[in-house]
């Protein structure tokens, strides 16, 4: 009887191999005949396919699906008129038509006219920015600015938890949409996993238009970990507009013991870029809700701006429904421009080739080049893999740094003191390809330094990783780190 059940045993396990390999090569055909993918990608989903069979394939169906963008995602497009203002602004950057304050942006024109034909980024220079590296005063702003709506409100967050921070922003929302004010909250479904529906219902009976990005199928169950809406974004009235690193939950506050204090970076914009902000919140809209806000002419009318501001601004904006890596190819064409400095700031450091290369060059070539990651992993896989690539910088001459003082979040890249990219972007392949992102391009010394002055005031509270330290590293994380790096592409 024993070694009937053995025999069957035998038997269903070999049947079992047989079938994961038929399951395989047909994975295998589809990734390489079917599916245009980076060498790299194919290769490391190859890999995780015949080495960790079984758990391989249940990886691919969660992280490795590359749905058709065109098919799957179809953002409406701008309406005529940005269009028009785009056309007219490029031909006049392309003709120096157009005049800076500042003669040292001149240089930048290149990149000005890649935003516009690439991103329909329009440039205005009439914008105020403030910048908040401190979640109690970026909630603080934000709270007296909804406070103070009008007319609408547009939230859109990847994460948004059940916590004290949530309960006071829900608590203006409900009090605003009860005075009139026309309350829209866009929210990621992976991100915001731990919400119950009777949060939305909730918000829902007081007259607050809520949407899913990507919905969970069977409730909680969550298919597609690619493809996550990670933008933060909350535009007021038009006149006002928040950008940049923070979700919504108390860790952003500082009072998770996990991660302890969470340094980050988000600006608030008022001039003409929050219309920028507003039309990208609405396409995201549009899609999630299946509704055409571009019909409602009251979310287009220019307000009054309280303040006079000068700074230049392009918002640009990338993800799979992109046929191009916008945010990326900004990151490189910064990088490339470089004579002085180069200062990034990010809590994932998993850069493709092409940026790994021009940061190397770039170091090489005496440019200060200075990254900084936070001390300890939210996610252990990724940061072995940015440890990995950390060293290359270090062995290249960068000056790399671990912040020590809680967790770091912000994602900046910083350039001669001229001009900064940053927002939503992490500077890693997920960033760059399988999330939808935004981030503001700044051209404005005073800005830039400021940020510059942020990142150095945060290298006291930092370690600097030598050579030594690097090289002197264990076996157990140098282990992690080939691991880790092996898996990078799909990370």
């Amino acid at each position: 009887m024993i070694e009937l059940l053995m025999d069957g045993i035998h038997l269903s396990f070999w049947w079992i191999m047989d079938h994961l390999l038929i399951i395989n090569i047909i994975l295998s055909i589809l990734i390489i005949f079917f599916q245009r993918r980076n060498p790299t990608t194919v290769w490391t989903w190859l890999l995780v396919l015949y080495f960790i069979p079984g758990l391989g394939f249940i990886l691919y169906l969660v992280l490795g699906q590359n749905f058709h963008k065109d098919r799957m995602f179809r953002m409406k497009e701008i309406e005529g008129q940005v269009k028009y203002a785009v056309r007219k602004q490029g031909e006049s950057i392309y003709r120096r038509e157009l005049r800076f304050r500042d003669p040292e942006l001149d240089r930048y024109r290149q990149l000005m006219l890649y935003n516009l034909n690439a991103c329909e980024a329009v440039l205005t220079d009439n914008n105020d920015i403030r910048i908040y590296t401190d979640g109690k005063e970026k909630f603080k702003a934000l709270l007296w600015e909804m406070e103070h709506a009008r007319s609408y409100i547009h939230l859109q967050y990847y994460i948004i938890k059940r916590d004290e921070l949530w309960k006071q922003i829900e608590e203006v929302l409900i009090r605003k949409a009860r005075q009139g004010v026309e309350v829209r909250v866009l929210f990621d479904s992976m991100g915001c996993r731990t919400m119950h529906n009777k949060d939305w219902e909730r918000l829902e009976a007081e007259g607050i238009h809520v949407a899913e990005f990507f919905p969970a199928v069977l409730g909680k169950l969550q298919l597609r970990v690619n493809y996550r809406n990670h933008r933060k974004i909350a535009v007021i009235d038009g006149r006002i507009g928040f950008v940049g690193g923070f979700n919504i939950g108390r860790e952003y506050l500082g009072r998770d013991p996990k991660f302890g204090y969470w340094r980050d970076t988000h600006i608030c914009l008022e001039g003409s870029a929050v219309l920028s902000l507003a039309i990208r919140f609405i396409l995201d809209w549009n899609y999630a809700a299946s509704e055409n806000l571009f019909l409602d002419d009251r979310l287009f009318e220019t307000p009054h701006f309280e303040r006079n501001g000068r700074e230049p601004v392009q918002i640009i904006s990338s993800g799979p429904d992109s046929h191009s890596q916008e945010i990326r190819d900004n990151y490189l064409h910064l990088i490339h421009l470089a004579k002085k400095s180069i200062c990034i700031q990010t809590p994932y450091f998993i850069p493709d080739t092409d940026i790994l290369d021009a940061l190397k060059i770039a170091a090489k070539s005496g440019v200060d080049v200075r990254i900084m990651i936070p001390c300890k992993p939210d996610h252990p896989f990724v940061y072995w893999a940015t440890y990995s690539y950390l060293g290359e910088m270090i062995e290249a001459g960068a000056k790399c740094y671990t912040y020590d003082n809680g967790f770091l979040h912000a994602k900046c890249l910083c350039v001669d003191g001229q001009v900064t990219c940053m927002g939503t972007a992490n500077m890693d392949i997920r960033s760059f390809a399988l999330n939808f992102e935004v981030n503001a391009v700044i051209y404005s010394a005073r800005v830039t330094r400021q940020l510059e002055q942020a990142f150095h005031n945060d290298m006291e509270k930092s370690t600097l990783v030598t050579r030594k330290m690097y090289r002197n590293r264990g076996m157990v994380i140098r282990i992690k780190e080939q691991v880790s790096r092996l898996l990078s592409p799909v990370l």
